[in-house]
């Protein structure tokens, strides 16, 4: 037995309740969760091992059976792959777990210059990385039409979420549904991304990888799309509550959506970038939550990312005024504690320094001469799935 099970919130013993100091080697050694590895002493871990050794015994199995389908953990922005889990000093109880292969895209389909090897050739030399881009009315019918299509995949793939259902799957369902319209999941091999769209759980603020992992009553998850269709790309992302949530995940999920609205509706010609940030920051503190500051809001079109940069906490240093014509997203990531934040070793899921909950919204907007165009914006059709969006009447029954 390890001592360990104090060192941050103290647990009770797995078997009899009281206040637990000890942990299971093998458990530790295989990442599981603390919760039902803790014992109050040898007497109590021994006695319980019969049945506690199973945990180990199911691990191990699902390890063997993934490793034979080619599932494998992630490493290095998606260039390399391991069967054993990285070691890390995780911040919070969440884990990866091995991703599989990368999904095909059909021949037929419209290809950004990344699908084939990973990098990106007019993207990061472009002028459009220190120049806002007006839009021509053909290309902002494109991104009309593009991001409506984005819309549809991203409430594909909030029906299915559900405890039990892996973010591997939720991914399937993104992949399939963009290529059943015509397009393509802007994500795939990215910089090497290994997947078609983001699935950020819990402590994970963005560029999560979909992977192995069930989903849990109780979890929150931000499903991130984008995708490229007609030579323009349409970004947006979701949170997600799965099965029952606590309160005070429903009130981080609530004030990020909040933080979202509250910056839209600031959108129009004349505003300065930095705005955003100002907006949305005094809403975030209001509640008691932070802002990140490692990742901000972007410039979108025949480019996945370019100018502007759009951060979302205060004081921020953005420069240029927004016009009619330009298209961006806003896309505020909120944590329930500290703003800061760290990379798992795959290099590409960012997590909270402290291991707490973060959540995300995002749409890609149109600049209009009188205001703006949320050009993502959710359809009659999207899943009913926030209370605060629902009439008075139907909450109060």
């Amino acid at each position: 037995m390890e001592k360990g099970a104090s060192e941050s919130s103290p647990l009770d013993c797995a078997r009899c309740g009281k206040p637990a100091s000890l942990q299971c080697p093998k458990c530790a050694q295989l990442k599981l969760p603390r919760e039902a590895a803790a014992f109050c002493s040898q007497d109590c871990f021994k006695a319980a091992w019969a049945s506690h050794k199973s945990v180990h015994t199911k691990v191990d199995a699902l390890t063997s059976q993934l490793s034979q389908e080619g599932w494998k953990y992630c490493l290095k922005k998606g260039r390399t792959r391991t069967l054993e889990l990285p070691r890390f000093d995780w911040t919070g109880p969440l884990r990866p777990f091995p991703i599989s292969k990368m999904r095909l895209v059909p021949d037929g389909i419209e290809k950004p210059d990344w699908a084939l090897d990973g990098i990106l050739k007019i993207e990061p030399d472009s002028d459009l990385q220190k120049r806002v881009e007006i839009k021509t009315p053909e290309q902002i019918e494109r991104m009309r039409e593009t991001c409506r299509i984005a819309r549809e995949v991203l409430d594909a793939g909030a029906r299915i979420i559900k405890p039990g259902i892996t973010t591997d799957e939720i991914d399937r369902v993104i992949h399939e549904e963009t290529i059943a319209r015509g397009g393509y999941p802007s994500p795939l091999n990215y910089h090497f991304f290994p997947k078609s769209c983001c699935t950020s759980v819990n402590e994970v603020i963005c560029h999560g990888i979909p992977d192995a992992r069930k989903l849990e009553d109780g979890d929150i998850v931000n499903i991130d799309v984008t995708v490229y269709y007609k030579g323009v790309h349409g970004d947006l992302n979701d949170t997600y509550f799965v099965g029952n949530v606590d309160e005070a995940s429903k009130q981080l999920v609530r004030c990020t959506y909040e933080c979202l609205e509250k910056a839209i509706a600031i959108v129009k010609p004349g505003v300065r970038f930095r705005e955003v940030g100002e907006v949305i920051s005094r809403h975030a503190s209001m509640s008691g939550l932070s802002v990140v500051k490692s990742y901000c809001g972007h410039g979108i079109g025949e480019l996945f990312h370019c100018a502007p940069n759009i951060p979302h906490y205060s004081r921020n240093k953005a420069v240029g005024i927004m016009k009619a014509g330009q298209t961006f997203t806003i896309e505020p990531m909120i944590n329930t504690g500290l703003w800061r934040d760290c990379l798992w070793p795959d290099e590409w899921t960012a997590v909270t320094a402290d291991g707490k909950r973060s959540a995300q919204f995002e749409h890609t907007l149109l600049v209009t001469e009188t205001g703006v165009e949320v050009l993502t914006a959710r359809l009659p059709s999207s899943p009913d799935v926030y209370p605060w969006l629902k009439p008075a009447s139907a909450n109060s029954k």
